[in-house]
């Protein structure tokens, strides 16, 4: 069903904490028309906890604007299941295209809770489910095991693979074949996971070097691997930035220097300051410097 690149939007405020939807518009601009396949919006690096649900609605539709016929996806990260199913049923009446769902982020759920989570979310939504597994970030790992407990649900269509182990790749192909659409989840593995099989890539430093990213996944399925591998071998200090507590703060600042956007984020997080700014800083900076010329696609 989904496939390519599908960016993690950040969500853009302005200086007096409202959402920023010019800005916004402007940056999911930027990815389509650098040929990204769809968007994700209101994830952990949209800041998803830190909005209402309200907000939520209001980043999906300027996404949805923005996105023409490509599909836009909403995240739903909420604590309690119950809000989760009500987040999901006002998606669906929006025109999500699909749901990228997450175990409760705030109590760890064990496989049976897990299962259930899920379960309930995609039923409330009747939409087409992204799994997000993401072991190190939420706690809770949705395991092989329990992607078998769902495959016989239609609704679940997708895995985004965050569990920081490459070789859980193989293990879904190895499991289930093509029935669920994979995609990686951390940046600094998906040279790794689209060699091996994955065909998306759910990205974050896509939203401030759309072209680069999209350029490696197109190399990368059009079999020219050496081409793709010497732009991600000069991508990977700056994918590094979305594996990170401040992956947010990261991204929004790399985003200034190569967009031109701001650094806004929402309380209790803060703009980076001091050192850590300045490191990275000088990251963005020295893969600016350095950008490369890319192939024709």
């Amino acid at each position: 069903m989904w496939a390519g690149v599908m960016p993690a939007v950040t969500t853009k405020f302005t200086a007096d904490d409202q959402l920023d939807h010019a800005e916004m518009e402007r940056c999911f601009a930027l990815q389509i028309d650098a040929g990204c396949d769809g968007l994700i919006v209101c994830g952990s690096l949209g800041e998803g906890p830190m909005l209402s649900h309200d907000e939520k609605l209001e980043v999906f539709a300027t996404a949805r604007k923005v996105a023409g016929k490509r599909p836009v996806l909403m995240t739903i990260n909420e604590a309690a299941t119950r809000d989760g199913a009500a987040l999901a049923k006002r998606a669906a009446k929006a025109g999500a295209d699909g749901l990228m769902v997450v175990p409760s982020p705030i109590y760890h759920t064990n496989p049976q809770e897990t299962v259930a989570t899920l379960k309930a979310v995609a039923t409330a939504g009747g939409l087409p489910v992204m799994i997000y597994s993401n072991r190190l970030a939420y706690r809770v790992d949705v395991t092989v095991e329990i992607m078998a407990e769902l495959a016989s649900e239609k609704l679940f269509v997708a895995v985004k693979e965050s569990s920081d182990d490459i070789r859980r790749s193989t293990e879904i192909i190895n499991a289930f074949g093509d029935r669920f659409d994979l995609f990686t989840g951390v940046d600094n593995l998906a040279f790794e996971a689209l060699s091996i099989g994955a065909i998306g890539w759910v990205a974050g430093l896509v939203t401030a070097f759309p072209t680069e990213t999209v350029a490696v996944y197109r190399l990368m399925k059009a079999g020219r691997r050496d081409e793709a591998l010497a732009i991600y071998r000069w991508f990977r200090p700056l994918l590094d930035l979305d594996v990170s507590t401040y992956l947010v703060q990261n991204i929004k600042l790399a985003e200034v220097h190569a967009i031109g956007s701001n650094d806004r984020v929402r309380a209790p997080r803060m703009p980076l300051f001091g050192d850590r700014r300045a490191a990275v800083e000088k990251v963005v900076k020295d893969a600016l410097a350095r950008r490369p010329a890319l192939p024709k696609l």
